[in-house]
């Protein structure tokens, strides 16, 4: 009797498809701990990006190994503070990241940044759908690319159509399998140890690095992790209310950033020892027996990244006031960023994916914002949320003039057409060719947004 009447584990509530949408979570729906957050961005981080950024360090940023681990731990450190802090508001508030910035920006006034973050996910998620594609292919000769692209993607919208509960328990299975298999390649990177450590790239300094180069590596390390900061709080939002949030910080800021830093000091290790742009065929190539769970790591990791990336985007389109069930939001989603993926294929895959790191200059000024108002004014609560006014037009304006102040600092991987080339990136030379937009971008924006607070009207209380 009293088995029977017990309460649904956390795993157990996965079996389940998730009833909520964007709505706030009620007290009795909560459930966890936050010690669930740390493998969820940990297993999301075991990714083939993070790898390649590691790659790019030793073999195109001119960064030997040594000169890369530490400026890859700052810049992975920064991220994930955000990260963390961005998932600490989630279990005070009980909605969605996207959909808490209607407090600061108005419900409609919020419209714009829902938006980018929906093109952004669909985006990513067409992406790592092409890259865990090309990997199948890589160790499956006779693989044939769309179909295997159709195969992950039916994979990844069934996880997010169950949501939130499947998604913590499988990003819990990753975390241990993928972890096992990118340790099995660092063994292997150790036989070649001093080959690695012995390595200076073309145009690099065993001595002195660059500051261009540092700026480089510590822009890609802290832009990565700190992109996924409008997803936080849609994994932490159901985590009781009175949940610590100490350790919400800590535990998305350790998962994310140990995750993230060690599969980039991998890739700077093979990139060192492959000198080799070819990021599947040269892994897989250097793995020898060990390439197939490799190439396997790739793929798996792919697919932990994308269940986030399409749930949170059913969420943003809902954020958009869209009137359909989460589920069917999901299916909208994945079939649109399958289309892209099928059009675009494999040559596509490195134009597009410049096109959404340039478009990631959007989330440093508005992540300044939201935790500034969370955090230090302590304005934002379920309360302001769900009465927020249609448009803070200057809550908009300082966001809008933040980016534009950070411009000339860009250094953007999509092409800017003129006039606008002209102005975007014009001084980014004074931090030796580095893109410092975003630091820049999140300062100004901190600081006029507490001056509009401090200057304007009362602030309604948010306890911390």
């Amino acid at each position: 009797m009293k088995s029977s009447l017990r309460k649904a584990s956390d795993d157990e509530k996965a079996t389940s498809i998730e009833r909520f949408g964007i709505e706030h979570i009620p007290e009795e729906a909560r459930h966890g701990s936050p010690g669930r957050i740390f493998t969820l961005w940990f297993a999301a981080n075991l990714t083939i990006a993070d790898y390649v950024i590691g790659v790019l360090c030793t073999v195109a940023f001119g960064l030997t190994v040594v000169q890369s681990i530490p400026i890859l731990l700052l810049g992975n450190v920064l991220g994930a503070l955000v990260l963390g802090l961005s998932a600490a508001m989630g279990p005070k508030l009980g909605f969605p990241q996207m959909f808490s910035s209607r407090s600061v920006f108005g419900r409609r006034g919020n419209y714009p940044l829902g938006a980018l973050n929906w093109l952004s996910t669909v985006g990513w998620f067409a992406v790592n759908t092409v890259l865990g594609a090309e990997a199948v292919v890589v160790i499956a000769k006779n693989a044939n690319f769309y179909v295997v692209s159709v195969i992950l993607v039916a994979i990844q919208l069934l996880i997010a159509i169950y949501g939130h509960d499947l998604i913590h328990l499988f990003e819990k299975w990753m975390s241990v399998i993928l972890g096992i298999l990118w340790t099995g390649v660092f063994v292997l990177t150790m036989f070649h140890l001093g080959q690695a450590l012995s390595y200076v790239p073309a145009g690099g300094s065993a001595i002195t690095p660059t500051i261009g180069a540092l700026g480089i590596a510590l822009a890609s390390s802290f832009s990565y992790i700190m992109s996924w900061s409008p997803y936080a709080s849609d994994y932490s939002r159901y985590l009781p209310t009175g949940s610590s949030r100490a350790r919400v910080v800590f535990f998305a800021l350790s998962g994310g950033a140990i995750a993230s830093f060690a599969v980039e000091v991998i890739g700077a290790l093979v990139g060192s020892i492959t000198n080799s742009l070819n990021y599947f065929s040269s892994l897989y190539t250097f793995s020898g027996l060990f390439g197939i769970f490799a190439i396997g790591a790739v793929v798996l990791g792919a697919i932990a990244a994308n269940s986030l990336n399409i749930y949170t985007n059913s969420l943003s389109a809902l954020v958009l006031d869209v009137r359909a069930k989460r589920w069917l939001t999901v299916l909208v989603g994945g079939i649109i960023g399958l289309g892209i993926a099928l059009i675009g294929g494999i040559n596509f895959e490195a134009f597009f994916e410049n096109f959404l790191l340039t478009l990631d200059y959007w989330i440093t000024p508005w992540l300044a914002i939201i935790l500034v108002d969370f955090f230090v004014l302590r304005r934002t609560s379920a309360q302001s949320v769900l009465q927020a006014k249609s448009y803070d037009l200057p809550a908009l304006a300082i966001y809008a003039l933040s980016i534009l102040a950070s411009a000339p600092f860009m250094v953007p991987l999509f092409t800017i057409p003129y006039p606008l080339s002209q102005f975007v990136g014009a001084l980014n030379v004074w931090f030796g060719g580095a893109d410092f937009s975003y630091f820049i971008s999140f300062i100004i924006a901190a600081i006029a947004y507490l001056a509009y607070r401090k200057f304007t009207g009362p602030k309604s209380l948010n306890p911390l």
